[in-house]
């Protein structure tokens, strides 16, 4: 055997451990990791449910409306071995308390809020989606010295929000004028569910969710008066002014997001919601310091649909961080 297949063995030899260690490596992850083990605090009188399991630099997950912390299940494991992880549930959602509140945007930003600051998180970065991205967003422009870098897929971003008019939402606007709508709205969100039965189940996704999957999201919201923040969220969604307040936090965060230096990384799929093609385009040409990631097909939900690739990128963009 000469020289040259002598190499070549060796390279084939050093790939084989390699991968095989990779494997291993998640696999482990996949086994250890349980979405349904949560700690609990007391965060304005109210249970907080959170994951938060490792240790090192804090990567911090928010989920949006009308999900929980089980959102993230399957990107977690790709992250969860080489730093601390934390996965909240938002007020009123996965395991956290019901409280009689309005679960206004300021609401939920305040329980979020005093949660992580609460866990003296120091140089940590957020992974947002979704009205959590809306949160996230605030939540780095009020802490500079606590957030140090932002990954988002499907978020809340410029020039989309705060949304001038129903018209400029496009389809979503009809469906954002029912919700807005007395009695209408109360229909469809708190006694039809149809933010658990037909927007994530099957509207938002690629690929339909299982059956399996579809009871976890359901269970925390097992009659009207529990669906409450979900008709409440998209109450909120600053559309031509309204709420004032929250057009005000909104657009304050959206300038914070298009001046900011701090990394950003995108993760964007095709054909997306909040932000599809031109969205992405508008994002690359003004967003500072920011990486882009195509992750697949997805629609909203991509959790749902790309979980690995979003988990291999957020993990490749932690490594260069």
């Amino acid at each position: 055997m000469n020289k040259k297949q002598l190499t070549l063995l060796a390279m084939i030899a050093m790939f084989i451990m390699s991968t095989g260690i990779q494997t291993l490596k998640a696999q482990t992850s996949e086994e250890t990791f349980d979405p349904h083990q949560k700690k609990s605090a007391n965060i304005l009188g109210h249970k907080m449910a959170y994951i938060d399991i490792g240790e090192g630099r804090p990567v911090v997950f928010i989920h949006g409306n009308p999900a929980s912390s089980y959102l993230w299940r399957n990107i977690i494991p790709y992250v969860m071995n080489d730093y601390r992880v934390i996965a909240p549930d938002l007020i009123g959602m996965g395991d956290s308390g019901k409280p009689d509140i309005d679960y206004s945007f300021q609401d939920q930003f305040d329980h979020l809020a005093t949660l992580l600051d609460s866990l003296k998180l120091k140089n940590a970065i957020l992974v947002i989606h979704d009205w959590g991205s809306g949160l996230g967003w605030t939540y780095a422009r009020t802490r500079p010295e606590t957030v140090s870098a932002v990954a988002f897929m499907d978020a809340m971003v410029p020039p989309v929000h705060p949304v001038p008019s129903y018209e400029a939402f496009g389809s979503f606007g009809e469906f954002a004028q029912k919700l807005r709508t007395p009695g209408i709205g109360e229909k469809m969100a708190l006694e039809e569910n149809i933010f658990i039965e037909e927007i994530l189940s099957r509207e938002m996704v690629v690929t339909p969710l299982s059956e399996e999957t579809k009871a976890e999201y359901r269970r925390p919201f097992p009659t009207p008066e529990s669906r409450k923040p979900l008709l409440a969220w998209p109450r909120q969604i600053p559309i031509g002014g309204e709420p004032e307040d929250v057009t005000k936090i909104i657009a304050a965060s959206m300038q914070f997001v298009t001046d900011s230096e701090i990394p950003k990384l995108c993760l964007w799929a095709t054909p997306g919601m909040l932000m599809p093609i031109p969205v992405v385009e508008y994002l690359r040409k003004n967003m500072k310091n920011t990486d882009f990631v195509y992750i697949g097909e997805g629609i909203h939900f991509v959790q749902e649909d790309q979980p690995d690739n979003i988990g291999k990128a957020i993990a490749n963009w932690l490594e260069q961080l």
